[in-house]
């Protein structure tokens, strides 16, 4: 590769299968994957945010299906939000929640709130069976600069109870969240949305352009929460353009 070459040159895309879409399990979805194989896959995957895809495990994907285009990939320009009313409340309900950005290793203590969360949040939904290589495999991944942002009550005398983490990526000049999965017992807190509040803090105190949420699905319930954050911005398959919805 000479010295003008673009990080991207040469780089293969693969299009899955037919599968059971994991947002509305009734229809037929297709991916299209950068090649896993790809030593690049490092230096590839901050462009690859930028175009719409998403990691999960060392898989970085973007649905690609022929009928829907239900899934818009979305983000934050953190360094002009603001939480409103209802964010506010939040973080007062929270105050006593301290923020810890640990390495990406599994301990027990956060494999066991992943089964529990699993077992609440997605019972009979193909994940609740997952074992320790699955939360590996799916978490961590191999090549990603990832860590877990643990959300701990009454940290201030030890380590505290853990209420939640969210598996975070520091890509380019963003932080992309990848996955959030908290205690089941103590959801009024709404730790979704302290999570992703909390995130935001980390990139603006880094400095950093973006806080990528993955995909918005309007009228899927578990998706719709990430509109609430504004401003917000959308990808159009071309752009990012100001999220309107």
């Amino acid at each position: 590769m000479g010295h003008d070459s673009s990080p991207t040159d040469d780089l293969r895309l693969f299009q899955t299968g037919g599968h059971a879409c994991g947002y509305w399990p009734e229809r037929s979805a297709r991916d299209l994957v950068l090649d896993p194989r790809d030593p690049r896959l490092p230096q590839i995957y901050p462009q690859a945010l930028d175009w719409g895809f998403r990691r999960s495990g060392d898989l970085v994907y973007r649905p690609h299906c022929a009928h829907c285009r239900a899934c818009v990939a979305v983000r934050i320009p953190v360094a002009a939000f603001a939480p409103d009313r209802s964010q506010r409340r939040c973080l007062a309900r929270n105050a006593d929640v301290q923020t810890r950005i640990a390495p990406a290793r599994r301990t027990g203590e956060h494999f066991e709130l992943y089964q529990r969360y699993l077992g609440a949040r997605h019972r009979d939904g193909g994940m609740d069976g997952h074992g320790t290589a699955e939360f590996d495999q799916f978490l961590v991944g191999s090549w990603s600069d990832t860590r877990f942002v643990e959300l701990r009550l009454g940290a201030e005398r030890g380590p505290g109870r853990l209420l939640a983490v969210a598996v975070t990526d520091r890509v380019g000049r963003g932080l992309s969240a990848v996955y959030t999965f908290y205690d089941p017992d103590l959801a009024a807190r709404s730790p979704g949305t302290l999570a992703i509040l909390r995130q935001v803090e980390w990139a603006q105190r880094e400095g950093l352009e973006h806080l990528y949420l993955g995909y918005w699905i309007e009228g899927h319930g578990k998706m719709d929460y990430k509109r609430r954050f504004r401003p917000l911005e959308a990808f159009d398959g071309r752009r990012w353009r100001p999220f309107t919805a």
